[in-house]
C-alpha cells in the first residue's frame, strides 16, 4: 500500500461551497423551489441500490449514454460472470475480449472495457489491493481529483461515485439532462459539467444531505428524460414552466400552479 503522499500527489481544494458568499433569500430558495415543484409532479424518487465505492466506480464508468436499467443488468451480469461477491479481482484479471463480450449491450463497449480493465489494474497498483473503501478517510474534493486521474472518469462520473455510493458525499452528477434543464431554467449559463456543478453547488442549501442531492438529481434527470427533452420539449406540461424562461418563450407564461 502506498502512503497518502503517493496516493494523492496533489491535494485538492476545499469542499464545494465551503467558502461561498451568502446568498440572498431569493437565490437561497432557487433549488429548493425547483425541488418542491418536481416532487409535487413526480413524487419521491424510488430508492436505488447503494453500492460500495468500487462497484459504483464500475457502474458509473459503464453508464455513460446507456439507460439505467441496462447498466444495472450489465453490472449484475459482471457480478455473476466474474464472481464479484468475493471482489472484482476476476474482472480485473480477465482478458480484455472477455470484458468486452460481457458489456457488449452498453454503448462503446470496446472503449469502456479498456478503461475498466486499466482502471482496476491501476487502483490495485496504487493502493496495493483492489478496493476504494479507503477513500472514506479523505475530503470529497481530494477523492474526486484522485478518481479523475483514471481513464473515462470525468467530473460527472466522479460526482456519481462519491454521491451514489456508500461514501455519500455532497455532489451533483451533471449529466446531459441536468445540464440542459439547468441552462433552460437560467440557473447556470452555458458551461461544461464541472463548471455547471460548481455553480449549482453554490445554490445548494447547507441543510441538504447527500441523500437529498441524490433525490434532486433523479428528479431533474426524470424531467429531462420525459418532458424537458432535447428535440421536442413538452413545455406546456412542465411543472417548472412558471419559472422557466425557455419554456415561457416557447409557449407563453404559466398562469396557474403552486406558489412558493
Amino acid at each position: 500500500m502506498q502512503n497518502e503522499e503517493e496516493l494523492f500527489p496533489e491535494a485538492a481544494g476545499e469542499e464545494a461551497g465551503s467558502h461561498r458568499r451568502r446568498l440572498t433569500p431569493e437565490e437561497a430558495d432557487k433549488l429548493p423551489y425547483v425541488h418542491r415543484l418536481l416532487l409535487g409532479h413526480f413524487g419521491q424518487p424510488p430508492r436505488h441500490e447503494i453500492f460500495d465505492p468500487l462497484t459504483q466506480f464500475i457502474y458509473s464508468l459503464l453508464a455513460s449514454r446507456t439507460k439505467t436499467e441496462l447498466t444495472y443488468a450489465v453490472v449484475r451480469n459482471l457480478r455473476a460472470r466474474f464472481g464479484a461477491k468475493d471482489g472484482w479481482e476476476n474482472l480485473r484479471d480477465a482478458p480484455l475480449k472477455d470484458i468486452e463480450d460481457a458489456i457488449r449491450d452498453i454503448t462503446f463497449p470496446e472503449q469502456k472495457a479498456l478503461h475498466l480493465k486499466v482502471s482496476l489494474e491501476q487502483i490495485t497498483e496504487r493502493y496495493g489491493s483492489l478496493t476504494l473503501d479507503f477513500l472514506a478517510r479523505y475530503r470529497t474534493g481530494k477523492i474526486r481529483a484522485w478518481l479523475e486521474q483514471f481513464p473515462g472518469i470525468g467530473a460527472q462520473t466522479s460526482a456519481a461515485i462519491v454521491n451514489f455510493s456508500t461514501l455519500r458525499r455532497k455532489a451533483i452528477p451533471v449529466d446531459a439532462h441536468h445540464l440542459r434543464v439547468s441552462q433552460r431554467l437560467g440557473l447556470t449559463p452555458r458551461a461544461d459539467a464541472a463548471t455547471t456543478e460548481e455553480r449549482l453547488m453554490r445554490l445548494v442549501p447547507e441543510t441538504w444531505t447527500a441523500e437529498m442531492l441524490d433525490d434532486h438529481h433523479q428528479l431533474v434527470k426524470k424531467l429531462g428524460q420525459t418532458i424537458c427533452t432535447f428535440d421536442s420539449p413538452r413545455c406546456g406540461q412542465c411543472p417548472l414552466l412558471k419559472i422557466c424562461p425557455y419554456g415561457q418563450k416557447h409557449v407563453g407564461p404559466a398562469t396557474d400552479g403552486p406558489s412558493r
